[in-house]
């Protein structure tokens, strides 16, 4: 394991097994403390609920300590001025590690090169969410059995989704065919898809659910990220009932959360959503995370 974790690009694929191995052993009971008499902080300049809450969970659940924000407008930074930098190096003087959401892509990067404890990036604009992918991996995994050869799924905002940006990153260890269902102005950037060809991964571009549904293993849904494009009007992608009526039997759907109109409520009863399991996941993956990174750090 890396000393920090800013792209998923940072872990080979032996440390990302390494890490869902030891997130299962969490999820089916294993209690430690690895974290005892360590300090988090927990740096959220962008709002959060499910990665916030689920890395604080689990920094408690693993003996450590917890300080921070969840809203940068009550710091130094927000309120009298002061430069992001200048706020890292302070914060580097007071914890072990941090764990930093922020809007502006690269910030997390910037944060690993001017501080001395371990980084962990929580999101950085609309770049890379590398925890995501870990337990959006752990999530396939733990509901297919396995990650390869996986016909995966990825509707609705391509472009600004940082958690799409890193899973299609972690696809190139593994043998998935990608399905990319979203309007034209919402696919993902010529880099992404470079990478992917480079990678040898398959891939196609759809407009519409109905034409791949009964192809899919897993579909990971996303909404507009309207805070990265303002007022520009876009298509918003929806999943229904009838659609799902010609999906394969072992199909489950991923979302990260929050939903909007694209995932509507009534999915929620049938066996196809997995999205708040999903999100505890979260909990068992950042431990593990977390785990490593003292012990093996």
């Amino acid at each position: 394991m890396l000393k920090n974790l800013i792209s998923i690009s940072d872990l080979s694929k032996a440390d990302i097994l390494r890490v869902l191995n030891l997130a299962m052993e969490y999820k089916n009971g294993l209690k430690r403390k690895p974290l005892q008499d360590k300090i988090i902080a927990s740096c959220f300049f962008e709002a959060s609920t499910r990665t916030r809450l689920s890395f604080e969970s689990a920094i408690l659940r693993l003996g450590g300590k917890v300080i921070g924000f969840s809203d940068s407008a009550n710091t130094s930074l927000g309120a009298k001025g002061e430069s992001l930098s200048d706020t890292l190096k302070t914060i580097n003087c007071y914890a072990d590690a941090i764990v930093m959401r922020h809007p502006q892509d690269g910030s997390a990067r910037l944060a690993s090169e001017l501080c001395t404890i371990p980084i962990i990036n929580a999101g950085d604009g609309a770049n890379q969410h590398p925890t995501q992918t870990l337990l959006d991996l752990f999530s396939i995994r733990d509901t297919q059995g396995t990650l390869d050869g996986i016909h995966l799924g990825l509707m609705g905002d391509l472009k600004h989704s940082r958690t799409v940006h890193s899973l299609i990153s972690a696809a190139k260890y593994f043998s998935m065919k990608l399905y990319f269902i979203s309007p034209k102005s919402l696919r993902l950037d010529d880099e992404a898809l470079l990478e992917l060809k480079l990678s040898g991964i398959q891939y196609s571009f759809h407009q519409d659910i109905a034409d791949v549904i009964d192809k899919l293993d897993c579909l990971y849904m996303t909404r507009l990220q309207k805070e990265r494009f303002g007022n520009i009007e876009h298509d918003n992608y929806e999943i229904n009932l009838g659609v799902l009526n010609r999906a394969k039997s072992n199909l489950k759907i991923l979302h990260l959360l929050p939903r909007q109109s694209e995932l509507p409520v009534e999915i929620d009863s049938t066996p196809y959503a997995y999205y708040f399991i999903q999100a505890q996941n979260g909990v068992y993956v950042r431990q593990a995370l977390l785990d490593l990174l003292f012990s093996e750090g």
